[in-house]
C-alpha cells in the first residue's frame, strides 16, 4: 500500500506541474491584453501567481519523492538515514517556497534569497551527478542519471524564467498606479513572449523526465 501510494504520488507531481503551468500560461493571456481593464488585468496577475505554486509545489515534492522511490525499488544503494533527511530537506524547501510566495517586499527578501540559493545549489547538484554517472566516474542507472540532467535543467530554467520577468514588474506598477502605456504595454508583452519559450521548453523537459521514469532504461 504505502509503496502504490509513493507512486502515485511521484505520478501526480509532472500532472501538477503540467496543469498549474497551463493554467499560469492561460492567465497570462488575460494579462497582456490591453484590451482588459487595469482591474482585470492585476487580477490575472494575481490568479497566475496563485496557480504557479501548483508547479513549484510539484518540482520540490518530485526530489524526495524520487529519492525514495530509488531507494524503495533498489536501483541505488541508500541508507535508510538519506531518505528520512530527504523528506525533512524537501519539506522545509517547500516550506520556504510558499513563505517566498505570501511574504511580499522587504519581509521577503531574505527568504527569496535563501530560496534562490538553493536552487542553485540544487542545479549544480543535480547536473554533477548526471556528468559524473555519464562518465562513469559513479554508479547510477541511465534513467536516473538522465532525469537528474533533465530536472537540473528544469530549475536552472526556472531561474532563468526569473530573470526574464525582471522588467515586468516596473511595468505592472506603472499599469497598477498610473494606467496602461503604450510602453508599459510593450515591455509586458515582450517579458512574457520571452519567458513563455522557457516555460514550453520546461513543459518538454518535464514530458521527457516522466517518460523516463515509465521506460527506465538501464
Amino acid at each position: 500500500m504505502g509503496a502504490s501510494l509513493l507512486v502515485l504520488l511521484h505520478v501526480l507531481i509532472p500532472v501538477y506541474w503540467l496543469g498549474g503551468d497551463l493554467g499560469a500560461f492561460y492567465g497570462s493571456t488575460f494579462m497582456v491584453d490591453p484590451k482588459r481593464s487595469v482591474a482585470e488585468r492585476m487580477m490575472a496577475l494575481k490568479i497566475l501567481n496563485n496557480i504557479d505554486m501548483a508547479p513549484r509545489t510539484a518540482l520540490i515534492m518530485a526530489f524526495p519523492t524520487g529519492f525514495t522511490l530509488v531507494w524503495q525499488r533498489g536501483w541505488v544503494e541508500i541508507a535508510d538515514a538519506w531518505v528520512i533527511a530527504a523528506w525533512v530537506v524537501g519539506l522545509a524547501w517547500l516550506a520556504l517556497a510558499w513563505i517566498v510566495h505570501l511574504k511580499h517586499g522587504p519581509a521577503g527578501a531574505t527568504y527569496k534569497k535563501l530560496d534562490l540559493a538553493i536552487r542553485y545549489v540544487v542545479v549544480f547538484a543535480l547536473w554533477a551527478a548526471a556528468m559524473l554517472a555519464l562518465s562513469k566516474e559513479i554508479e547510477l542507472p541511465l534513467f536516473i542519471a538522465l532525469k537528474c540532467l533533465v530536472l537540473g535543467s528544469c530549475v536552472a530554467l526556472g531561474l532563468l524564467v526569473r530573470r526574464q520577468l525582471v522588467p515586468l514588474f516596473g511595468a505592472i506598477v506603472q499599469m497598477r498606479d498610473h494606467g496602461p502605456t503604450p510602453e508599459s504595454d510593450r515591455v509586458i508583452a515582450q517579458v512574457n513572449g520571452r519567458a513563455r519559450i522557457s516555460v514550453i521548453t520546461i513543459w518538454v523537459l518535464v514530458l521527457t523526465a516522466s517518460f523516463l521514469g515509465i521506460a527506465t532504461p538501464v
